[in-house]
């Protein structure tokens, strides 16, 4: 269990990541989760949810003794590393998209920080989030890494460098999917299905067959040939969609 976890910034993820903490029981309780915010309605939600609203990032630093997350723009980050850097020795974990961990070092002398990609399936616990470990963090860092954003669906830790393809698959992905799941649901209504309907099957068969990929652990191309039968519609299917 953790002792005790900060938020610069109490956005939709960093409320998603809150919310999953406390669900999966890493923390004793919300109090123990201190966050800070530029937008007064983003505090007062968490503090109605138990969580410590902080009006500074001075008091969040102090009483975040695991690890503060810093969940802000990336303009901004420089500016938010001179008040981490002058409280405490947490981990830093950064979600700003495309800040490196050079970057962070660089404005962290001698602190223990830590990237990470989350997509926003985050926001119902089905998160796929790609990691990268700074210089100077060690076994104990990693462990809190995953217990935090495990909390919320996948991590899994790559090198830093393939961190820009984390953010193509699993970063952006959820848009592509979206946009399949759009046109799968298009197709059912082209042939009749009520718009409601066709769009629940298609997302529960795009849910499902996630599923398989992921429990069975089978190649997707495996799978696929399970479905198209010799002769038959989905193999018809398939071959329109290579055409296009």
């Amino acid at each position: 269990m953790l002792e005790s976890v900060g938020f610069i910034g109490s956005g939709m993820m960093a409320s998603a990541l809150m919310d999953g903490m406390i669900a999966k029981k890493a923390l004793s309780s919300p109090s123990a989760i201190s966050c800070s915010d530029i937008w007064k309605p983003s505090l007062d939600l968490a503090a109605e949810k138990g969580y410590n609203a902080c009006t500074t990032n001075d008091k969040v630093c102090a009483n975040a003794k695991t690890a503060v997350i810093l969940a802000v723009k990336p303009h901004i980050i420089e500016t938010v590393c001179k008040d981490v850097a002058a409280h405490g020795d947490a981990l830093v974990i950064s979600i700003a998209a495309g800040v490196t961990l050079g970057t962070l070092e660089a404005n962290l002398p001698g602190r223990r920080v830590v990237r990470v990609m989350p997509n926003t399936p985050c926001l119902i616990g089905e998160a796929a989030s790609g990691f990268a470990l700074g210089k100077l963090a060690n076994e104990s860092d990693r462990e809190i890494v995953q217990t935090i954003f495990g909390s919320v669906g996948l991590a899994m830790e790559v090198n830093e460098k393939l961190l820009d393809a984390v953010t193509g698959v699993s970063g952006s992905g959820p848009a592509y999917v979206f946009l399949f799941i759009e046109a799968l649901s298009d197709g059912g209504v082209r042939a009749g299905l009520p718009r409601n309907v066709s769009t629940q099957l298609a997302a529960q068969t795009v849910k499902g067959a996630a599923e398989m990929v992921l429990q069975t652990g089978t190649h997707p191309g495996v799978l696929k040939d399970g479905v198209t039968s010799p002769g038959g519609t989905t193999i018809a299917g398939v071959e329109a969609l290579e055409k296009g």
